[in-house]
């Protein structure tokens, strides 16, 4: 499903206006980093199979083979009906699973775990925050911008709180008589 996100990504991207690999990868870097992380090796495979279906065209070519891509008025209709469709939320979350299988580590080990869980949610937060603070207001689309930043921050700041009660919920659990991690071993 991740190439096909891709697709998609980059076609938003472009729908917004001409760009080049380059430009796309900068964009996948800053703006959508946390959304959906891309690499120039990804992308521009990308970028062919989208010329190629005639999705996309080369609109400019600049000096050192420099290509400036923009969306084809089939790329912009794939894109809407991408958009009508049923969302894949089966995501696979690493540290979602991890946090199924707390229970086979000792309690201050489980904390750590989720300190530091905490600790790079609040930087997204932060980076979402700042996205806020100097967001373009004065663009197409602007408003769909401002709405994808706001989810980020009220889901960061949703998994923060939760982070801080799970912390306080295992710190209870293990002062009480008993608290040990489960062992899977039979002998």
């Amino acid at each position: 499903m991740r190439i096909m996100s891709l697709r998609y990504a980059v076609l938003g991207l472009l729908a917004d206006r001409p760009r080049t690999g380059y430009d796309l990868a900068r964009t996948f870097d800053g703006s959508l980093a946390h959304v959906w992380p891309a690499s120039h090796s990804q992308i521009y495979p990308v970028l062919a199979r989208l010329a190629d279906g005639g999705l996309i065209r080369q609109s400019a070519s600049g000096p050192r083979g420099k290509r400036i891509y923009e969306i084809t008025r089939a790329g912009l209709e794939e894109i809407r009906a991408w958009l009508r469709t049923e969302p894949d939320h089966g995501s696979r979350n690493p540290a979602f699973l991890r946090v199924f299988f707390l229970w086979l580590m000792e309690p201050d080990e489980a904390i750590r775990f989720l300190e530091d869980e905490a600790r790079v949610h609040e930087a997204t937060l932060l980076e979402f925050e700042a996205g806020a603070a100097g967001s373009p207001s004065d663009r197409e689309g602007a408003w769909a911008f401002r709405l994808a930043l706001e989810w980020g921050i009220r889901y960061e700041r949703g998994i923060i709180e939760w982070n801080a009660w799970a912390r306080d919920q295992i710190a209870s659990m293990a002062g009480g008589a008993g608290f040990e991690p489960a062992s899977p071993l039979r002998d």
